[in-house]
């Protein structure tokens, strides 16, 4: 990854640092990488990042989008069999009007769903309760990833 690719500053491209790479990333391909969010809606959401700092699909290659979506099967595939939800939210928010909190690197969110996962705790106390901590789900998901992408990408660092 060449010092053009990244933007100084920007959550993603940091967590891909030379030397420090971040404890959430899970899963590493080729043009793109799947990592856990920060601030998770549930446990095990995960979001699929192109390496490269850009800002909306219209930027990427098509070797970017191919990834984007062959690593948003995988997480699929990946959360159904760690987790067993009941359902996903798979999207991407662009831009602050579209609701991304990150408005200058598109990412793909894929959120597994239960049925009743919505409480008194996110609707009256405005706060999230996980079981598990974000170091769970990573122990969790890698070796899955590992498992399921059957060395067609490369696995992420241990």
């Amino acid at each position: 990854m060449s010092g053009a690719d990244l933007a100084q500053g920007c959550v993603f491209c940091d967590a891909l640092a030379e030397g420090r790479e971040s404890p959430l990333v899970v899963y590493r391909g080729k043009t793109s990488y799947i990592l856990l969010n920060l601030y998770p809606y549930n446990n095990g959401h995960l979001m699929i990042v192109p390496t490269r700092h850009v800002a909306s699909l219209g930027e990427t290659s098509v070797d970017e989008r191919a990834e984007l979506m062959e690593l948003t099967r995988l997480a699929e595939l990946v959360l159904g069999e760690a987790y067993r939800p009941h359902g996903m939210n798979v999207g991407i928010n662009m831009g602050r009007a579209g609701g991304a909190g990150i408005v200058d690197h598109v990412h793909v969110h894929v959120v597994p769903r239960w049925e009743g996962d919505t409480n008194f705790m996110t609707s009256v106390g405005e706060s999230r309760v996980l079981p598990e901590s974000l170091e769970q789900t990573v122990e969790r998901l890698k070796p899955v990833f590992a498992r399921l992408a059957g060395g067609n990408l490369k696995a992420g660092a241990s």
